[in-house]
């Protein structure tokens, strides 16, 4: 898969492609939706396809400080796009004078001159140019007058998560938010994952017996809710079963909000350093302050027994 980082990272003799653009953050199931379809219609045509997405984050730009919690970071977006067949990522740095544009201005600096859409399929829910002015209307008035098709997939809804609402990251991050891990998964279509840096924490997790590994978690990343969990860490392309918490540690009065993994039955690892993975599968417990530390340990080691379970069964 080929990656662009602006316009100008777009080969010169790039011809006619079949387009879709959106944030795409998580790759959730509707997003999965509407990038299959592009790469279906650009089989049948015998083009290329191409998604476009934005960094930052165009709330981000638009209202300082409004970042939503990310359930992807961008290396990992393209990734899970890569998986599904895509043939090109186009990165627009999303600044104040891109957010700026009229509807018209962008359709024709990025679909018609740089990626000569043939085909651009979206949502129904797609907006586009300064203020969100343009819709999938507009877009298709656009198409009309500069020789480009638009398409809408209509997003399914949930099953049990969202109340029958359509797939969207929005969704996504309040069940991440409030400790929905069967939700938030059955939405991704995948366990919901967290990266970072393992980095060194107060260690008491050696002491105890139960080594785990502080990740430092990349900026904005939608953690889940403090509690215990059960899922997986993935280090140097190893994927481990885990019991992981999020949370200050209160039996030992924290303040840090930490997210720490323990690779069930792995002694000796040394992770310092190391760029990991932390998926989560299934809440567990919420977080307790306990009276002492046996009660802890005896707690642990259940949690580490159903973790276990779960890891061997899913």
């Amino acid at each position: 898969m080929q990656r662009w980082r602006g316009l100008e990272e777009i080969p010169a003799d790039w011809g006619r492609s079949v387009v879709t653009i959106g944030s795409f953050d998580g790759v959730h199931r509707g997003h999965q939706l509407i990038i299959g379809q592009a790469v279906e219609r650009a089989r049948e045509l015998g083009l290329p396809s191409v998604v476009v997405t934005f960094d930052p984050h165009p709330r981000e730009v638009i209202r300082p400080g409004s970042h939503p919690p990310l359930l992807a970071p961008h290396p990992r977006r393209a990734e899970l796009i890569a998986e599904l067949g895509v043939d090109a990522v186009l990165v627009l740095p999303f600044t104040t004078e891109f957010s700026n544009e009229s509807p018209e201005t962008f359709v024709q600096q990025v679909l018609v001159d740089a990626l000569r859409a043939r085909v651009v399929i979206e949502g129904p829910n797609f907006r586009f140019g300064h203020k969100a002015a343009g819709d999938v209307a507009l877009l298709t008035e656009l198409g009309r007058a500069d020789d480009f098709q638009v398409e809408v997939v209509d997003l399914q809804v949930c099953g049990t998560a969202g109340d029958g609402e359509p797939f969207s990251s929005s969704l996504t991050r309040r069940l991440v938010e409030s400790g929905d891990m069967a939700g938030a998964n059955e939405v991704l279509g995948r366990p919901h994952r967290v990266e970072g840096v393992v980095v060194r924490g107060a260690q008491r997790g050696r002491e105890l017996g139960y080594p785990t590994a502080n990740v430092e978690t990349v900026p904005h990343s939608a953690v889940p809710a403090d509690g215990v969990y059960a899922g997986w860490l993935t280090a140097r392309g190893e994927r481990m079963p885990a019991a992981i918490s999020v949370g200050t540690n209160p039996t030992f009065d924290g303040t840090a909000r930490t997210v720490e993994a323990y690779a069930i039955d792995r002694v000796g690892l040394d992770l310092y350093g190391l760029h990991v993975a932390v998926d989560f599968l299934a809440y567990l417990r919420g977080m307790e302050k306990f009276d002492s530390i046996e009660a802890l340990l005896d707690r642990m080691a259940d949690d580490v027994k159903r973790a276990r379970e779960l890891t061997d069964a899913d």
